[in-house]
């Protein structure tokens, strides 16, 4: 479903025509499909997010793996009863037409059962992290990223984003980000050698990730492997006794 039930749906659509998407375009392939733009959505539409954000800490799963990640998660099914607002912006039809402009593939939501297609991380401890990985596509086709920052507040936290990692023939070029309110990253999941430097004492960062896929079809072997990956990395095993909504396709 993708009807527009918070008033997040026009003022997506005005931020996205306030964009020069050629320079945008060019930037995205000349980076090896990635992009960070600093300022995408205005302030007040934020506020909208924040406000879900802080009914959603009493859902938060803190996750620790030993020399790779260190933080907390909140999942799909959290925000499907607690964040109207972010599912609108997830489901939003203008910024799902942009993003599939911008990588030249048509995007579909991912199926209702991921738990992953649109979630919070929450980096709220000192140490909190994640070391460099690519987000690889367990579906049949690619897999894309768009993270979405909300709450920056830390002077150590910072996206690196390595472009070129796969492409031998090119000098890796590295970036560190801050995720500011409203700033938003793209990018090819199987493409972006990224990773989260460590929180400091007293910081917090609040991430949103939305996910979209050009084929919502998983093998059995996969879809298994994704779903112990999910449980045990980020959401926690009780993520899966949730009640979870059939699989549809979109």
């Amino acid at each position: 479903m993708e009807t527009q039930t918070t008033g997040i749906g026009p003022r997506v659509e005005s931020a996205i025509e306030n964009l020069d998407f050629e320079a945008l375009h060019r930037v995205y392939w000349d980076q090896n499909e990635f992009i960070f733009l600093a300022h995408f959505l205005p302030p007040g539409l934020t506020d909208q997010f924040l406000a879900e954000v802080e009914r959603l800490r009493p859902e938060v799963n803190r996750n620790y793996i030993p020399r790779h990640k260190k933080g907390g998660s909140v999942s799909y099914y959290a925000l499907l009863s607690e964040a109207p607002a972010i599912l609108d912006l997830y489901r939003s039809p203008a910024l799902r037409s942009f993003l599939s402009r911008l990588v030249d593939a048509p995007l579909m939501l991912c199926p209702e059962d991921d738990p992953h297609a649109c979630a919070l991380y929450f980096y709220t401890e000192p140490g909190d992290h994640i070391g460099f990985h690519f987000d690889h596509s367990y579906y049949k086709g690619n897999r894309y990223t768009v993270l979405i920052g909300l709450v920056e507040k830390s002077q150590s936290c910072r996206l690196v984003a390595r472009l070129y990692q796969n492409q031998p023939s090119r000098e890796i070029r590295e970036m560190r980000i801050p995720m500011e309110p409203g700033s938003m990253v793209v990018f090819n999941g199987d493409k972006l050698w990224h990773a989260v430097t460590p929180l400091e004492a007293g910081g917090e960062r609040v991430i949103l990730t939305l996910q979209y896929v050009t084929d919502q079809r998983m093998g059995a072997f996969k879809h298994l492997f994704s779903n112990l990956k999910d449980a045990f990395a980020y959401f926690g095993p009780a993520v899966f006794l949730r009640r979870r909504p059939a699989r549809k396709r979109v």
